[in-house]
């Protein structure tokens, strides 16, 4: 099992990455990535071309929904960051999920 450290590292360049791409410059949406694992949540927002304010909280009910959604375990997050493992595959046997409106996975989708 990976470090939350390891994963706010992993995730902050992946989301950066996905921010920094021409598709989605003009996005202006909260992220979240939920680590069952870790029992923890790392939340953040998408503008401007960055990713903003990511920080990692306690997994719980309370927590609001971001725009877009994903939820994978700490080593699936670590070696989907680190290409060994790639995102489709991943997402089509349920090892990662994406949940988001349409437009934002139809943007995505161009991004991944």
């Amino acid at each position: 099992m990976a470090t939350l450290e390891e994963c706010m590292t992993a995730l902050d360049g992946f989301v950066g990455k996905l921010a920094a791409a021409d598709a989605a410059r003009d996005l202006d949406r909260s992220v979240s990535c939920r680590l069952p694992d870790l029992g923890q949540v790392v939340a953040g927002r998408i503008a401007r071309g960055a990713v903003h304010d990511l920080a990692a909280e306690p997994d719980g009910p309370s927590l609001p929904k971001a725009d877009i959604r994903l939820t994978m375990s700490s080593d699936d997050l670590l070696a989907l960051t680190s290409g060994r493992l790639a995102f489709t595959p991943a997402w089509a046997s349920g090892r990662v999920k994406l949940e988001a409106g349409l437009r934002d996975m139809l943007r995505l989708r161009s991004l991944l």
